[in-house]
């Protein structure tokens, strides 16, 4: 039996770092693994992989990929006013959107 689980961040959200060695740092996710809990953050979290010879990478060898962050270890971050944010529901027209709770703007 699976659990559903409802999470706060999407992909395409600006994301700020709380806790780990990219604390405070902000970017952009470029996608969530639901089943894990888990998000990748563009050019964050970056570790070394080892790599066999493919045909998009002929040579191989160690290269540098986005690493997933915990879920719980991500906020939402509001760029404009410099801000982390929890998001928050409404319905307008008829369709239920997501919220900035500090501010109240649609996110």
């Amino acid at each position: 039996m699976t659990v559903s689980v409802k999470y706060h961040i999407r992909k395409g959200d600006e994301v700020i770092v709380l806790t780990g060695r990219e604390k405070g740092k902000t970017g952009t996710v470029s996608r969530v693994l639901t089943e894990k809990g888990r998000a990748i953050v563009e050019k964050l979290n970056m570790v070394k992989r080892n790599t066999r010879p493919t045909r998009d990478n002929p040579s191989g060898g160690i290269v540098d990929k986005e690493a997933s962050l915990h879920l719980s270890n991500l906020m939402l971050y509001d760029s404009k006013e410099a801000t982390p944010f929890k998001a928050g529901h409404r319905i307008e027209d008829g369709k239920k959107v997501r919220v900035n709770r500090k501010t109240g703007k649609q996110i």
